[in-house]
């Protein structure tokens, strides 16, 4: 009986989503923004130095809808004008993005990402990761807890703050069972959108050996943002200096 073949090596940056990091989107430059921003650039070179074969964009969308080429998000419903191409460019009769989506086609074309990429739903990854051989990279896109703050898009919940928290626990550690362990309604309640991602990324991971990093836990308009990268894989050449042994 022939061994079970090692493990596919995966990296993971999870990022929020919200419509503002498209500088066109945003209105009125601010700091905060700029961080966000910042944190998911670090992320994704992360991510995009395991040389991945592909990056799964993870986010909130129909089940069983995969994205590619011609797919592209329309920004005038928040504000903008014309669409983002989720990879080379925008075809007539190409499917609408979700906003995770559009908004994580933008970030891979910041980090100078042109090769293969795919958008997924989060009840698709699983099967995803089984299909590719490696190394993958996964976009892992979802807000925290619309409900930090009194001027938060969703009302104040006392209960937002620990939820979040206990997602930038489960994030700084490395810890997918923890992910995997959210509780899915409470998160739906409190509004937090990456709810279905996290957990998710966290089911499909369970028992890997994770390196992580937290790079951004921080509730600037009421909403909570969080970044991070994962690194599940032996460290190869070219990964950023701050993995090597």
């Amino acid at each position: 009986m022939s061994p079970d073949p090692p493990p596919v090596a995966v990296a993971v940056a999870f990022c929020p989503h919200p419509p503002l990091l498209v500088p066109e989107l945003e209105g009125l430059a601010a700091p905060e923004t700029d961080r966000v921003r910042i944190a998911c650039g670090e992320a994704l070179q992360t991510v995009l130095g395991l040389r991945p074969d592909v990056v799964l964009v993870v986010g909130d969308g129909p089940p069983g809808v995969r994205y590619g080429p011609g797919d592209a998000g329309d920004l005038q419903p928040w504000g903008g004008s014309g669409r983002q191409p989720f990879a080379g460019r925008a075809r007539l009769g190409g499917r609408r993005l979700p906003l995770a989506h559009t908004v994580g086609a933008w970030l891979l074309d910041q980090a100078g990402h042109d090769d293969l990429r795919l958008g997924i739903a989060p009840g698709d990854l699983a099967e995803a990761l089984t299909d590719l051989p490696g190394p993958v990279g996964v976009l892992a896109m979802g807000d925290g807890s619309a409900r930090r703050t009194a001027k938060a898009p969703g009302a104040l919940d006392p209960a937002a703050a620990g939820f979040d928290a206990g997602v930038a626990e489960a994030l700084r550690a490395g810890d997918p069972a923890a992910l995997a362990a959210l509780d899915v309604a409470e998160g739906h309640r409190l509004l937090a959108a990456g709810t279905d991602t996290w957990t998710a990324v966290g089911a499909a991971l369970v028992g890997r050996a994770v390196t992580a990093r937290l790079l951004l836990d921080d509730a600037p308009f009421g909403v909570g943002y969080l970044v991070a990268d994962w690194l599940l894989a032996d460290v190869p050449d070219g990964v950023p200096g701050w993995l090597q042994p």
